[in-house]
Order: C-alpha cells, then sequence, then structure tokens
C-alpha cells in the first residue's frame, strides 16, 4: 500500500500547475485544493489515472467569502481524497460530476437547495431536499440567509383574508 506522504508527492509533480495545496492530515487522508477552472479534468483524471474510484459525498460550504465544493473520495486501499474547489460567491457555477458517478446527483441537489450553487450539466428533476414549494432566492446554509425573511413568507401565504 502506497503511504499518504507518497501520494500527495505524485500530486505535487503530476498536477502541480493546477494545485493550490496537498497535504496529508494523516494517513490515509489527503486534502487537495484544485484550481477551480482546471477542477474537472484533474478530477477525472483522479479516477482514471489515480484510482480513487469511490465517491464518499459531496459537502459544500459558505466561508462567508466564497463558496466552498469537497469532493471526499476514496481509493480501494481506503485511502480518502478530499477534492476542495472555491467557487466564487457572484457567480457560483460548477461542473456536474453525474456523468463520472450517478449517485452524485441528490448531493448536487443538495448544493443547489441549500447554497444556491448552479450545477452546470445536472439532469432536469425534482428539488432535493428542500420542497418544492420552497421560495426561490432562499438558500438556508447561506450565511449571509436570514431565516426572518423565510417567516414574513409564511404568514403572507398563510393570510388568505388579506
Amino acid at each position: 500500500m502506497i503511504h499518504a506522504s507518497d501520494v500527495v508527492l505524485q500530486i505535487k509533480n503530476k498536477y502541480s500547475s493546477s494545485v493550490i495545496n496537498v497535504f496529508a492530515q494523516r494517513e490515509r487522508r489527503i486534502w487537495l485544493e484544485l484550481v477551480a477552472g482546471d477542477f474537472r479534468q484533474c478530477f477525472e483524471r483522479l479516477i482514471k489515472e489515480d484510482g480513487f474510484t469511490i465517491l464518499c459525498t459531496i459537502t459544500g460550504l459558505d466561508t462567508g467569502v466564497k463558496y466552498e465544493v469537497i469532493y471526499h473520495m476514496s481509493d480501494k486501499d481506503g485511502k480518502v481524497l478530499n477534492v476542495k474547489v472555491s467557487i466564487d460567491r457572484d457567480n457560483p457555477i460548477i461542473l456536474t460530476i453525474t456523468d463520472l458517478f450517478p449517485a452524485a446527483e441528490l448531493s448536487e441537489r443538495e448544493l443547489m437547495d441549500l447554497l444556491g450553487i448552479k450545477v452546470e450539466g445536472l439532469p432536469e428533476g425534482r428539488r432535493y431536499p428542500l420542497p418544492d414549494d420552497w421560495p426561490q432566492g432562499q438558500y438556508p446554509q447561506r450565511k449571509d440567509w436570514d431565516p426572518n425573511v423565510l417567516d414574513k413568507k409564511i404568514e403572507k401565504s398563510g393570510d388568505k383574508n388579506g
């Protein structure tokens, strides 16, 4: 089995112009931050050439300055590679990976519903996990989201007499 420190060196050498940061948090836990524009190409190579063929989950974060999407992947030996991409808050768009991992669809729908990140190429479908009648433009996992706005919309729609 290849050690995490060796994987870190391989990634640095192989993807040098696309890597913002890469380190081994501990054995079998590797963090990789990629340049957003190079994400898709590097992601495909990590699967096909480097053996990270298992998608565990996708995490979306709002740092207050930018959005981060973290793809948690694993290889057959149990090494977990966390691939992070930062996305501009003013134009939060990422490319879908459902052609590589069909099961990513629900996680990508969560990014859209909860953070308002547009996932280009994601097939049409129902909202998830929020209900279909959830107000457009309300993203409850954004740091600047005000739940009072939602309360006011619910009260207004519930008041049939005016």
